[in-house]
């Protein structure tokens, strides 16, 4: 297994943290006080391929390999975790609209996604409904050229600040008994309320709670078939379980490579502190734990190069990828001392930040089921 960049991609890497450290990071302090985002960087980051990348270039992406693409989400999650999220979340609308859209949907949503002109977020998980997607309650009944939208959504990333949502919604029309579909919610248009919710975890990327009452929903916002978004929703998880995992590579390595620099400054004694026997053994511990994860992130995206399913690859490179930021960053904290604690420097927040992880996109606990179901063949989910 391929385990470094060629030089292409190496060249690619170098330019982007480059970028980052020049327009992202300096921002990064202020942002997470004011909980905001600037969404004007995407603009810099679309042209390496961050925004549709994987797009075909006859479609307006670059075409870009899985290998190159889990490239991106670690130098992303290096940078921010909050960046490496939206950066999700915004693909995973372009890619929901590139597979299922019609040529009108794709020239009033794709293409302004594509040019950074809209913003989106993905409306699946419920109050009641988080990882057992059949379970959502949100209803879409069909009243001559329109649907009638009521349900709510929860911890919805980007929903403070989209434009428009892609919705999943228990569906009720004569060619539909209460099967998913997926439905496109322009906010100016069908409007619906949103709480901006405050988290610990992730703090810019404007997590909320989305309200419909009634909402109308225009027929030609159907996104895809009636009754077909539950294996479609579920089609797209492998690839946003890699990017997250690789997201979680990247904030290990910031955390490691934090620590190394800081043990080769700091004294205690009389002597640095990078010397002590204990302190070596956490960064040890740090990057064998940070070279194991990327390698499983790596191989989950080489399976999906290859046109696998990849569902066991990619489980495992997010349990433990996701486990291991956690663990990783807490060994930080603690060779940082009472420094780790201080907002000004990055550990406390990619310790905060590299805990949401183990949740979205399917939780460890279902993550480690899923994994157990590809090994025995006998699924522990009722």
């Amino acid at each position: 297994m391929t385990t470094t960049l060629d030089n292409e991609q190496a060249v690619l890497r170098d330019s982007i943290r480059r970028y980052i450290r020049e327009h992202v990071t300096p921002h990064i302090v202020r942002h997470e006080a004011e909980r905001s985002f600037p969404f004007e960087v995407l603009a810099g980051l679309r042209d390496f391929g961050y925004v549709g990348g994987m797009l075909p270039e006859a479609d307006g992406g670059m075409d870009l390999d899985y290998l190159t693409w889990a490239m991106l989400m670690e130098e992303a999650g290096y940078a921010w975790m909050s960046l490496r999220t939206l950066l999700n979340i915004t693909n995973g609308a372009i890619n929901r609209l590139h597979a299922l859209g019609t040529p009108d949907q794709k020239a009033r949503f794709l293409q302004p996604l594509l040019e950074g002109r809209r913003k989106p977020c993905m409306g699946i998980t419920e109050p009641d409904t988080g990882s057992n997607v059949a379970g959502i309650q949100t209803r879409a009944e069909l009243r001559g050229d329109h649907y009638v939208l009521n349900g709510r959504k929860l911890w919805i990333t980007n929903g403070a600040w989209a434009d428009f949502a892609i919705v999943v919604a228990r569906t009720f029309s004569p060619e539909c008994d209460g099967k998913l579909s997926l439905f496109i919610i322009e906010r100016d248009v069908a409007p619906y309320e949103v709480r901006r919710l405050d988290t610990m975890v992730l703090r810019c990327t404007g997590t909320a709670e989305l309200s419909f009452a009634d909402v109308k929903i225009p027929r030609e916002n159907l996104l895809g078939e009636e009754g077909q978004a539950f294996s479609k929703v579920l089609s797209g998880l492998d690839g946003a379980r890699l990017n997250i995992a690789m997201g979680a590579v990247g904030a290990a390595q910031h955390a490691l490579d934090l620590s190394i620099d800081y043990v080769k400054t700091r004294k205690q004694f009389g002597r640095l502190i990078g010397s002590f026997q204990l302190v070596q053994k956490h960064i040890v511990d740090m990057a064998v734990r940070v070279e194991a994860a990327r390698a499983l992130g790596l191989r989950a995206a080489q399976a999906l190069q290859r046109g696998e399913a990849a569902r066991r690859e990619c489980s495992i490179a997010k349990l433990y990828a996701t486990e291991t930021a956690h663990e990783v960053a807490n060994m930080a904290l603690q060779v940082h001392g009472g420094l780790g604690y201080s907002t000004d420097y990055p550990i406390e927040r990619i310790f905060r930040d590299t805990r949401g992880g183990m949740i979205p996109e399917g939780t460890t606990e279902i993550q480690t089921l899923i994994v157990g179901r590809e090994i025995l063949g006998m699924s522990a989910i009722a």
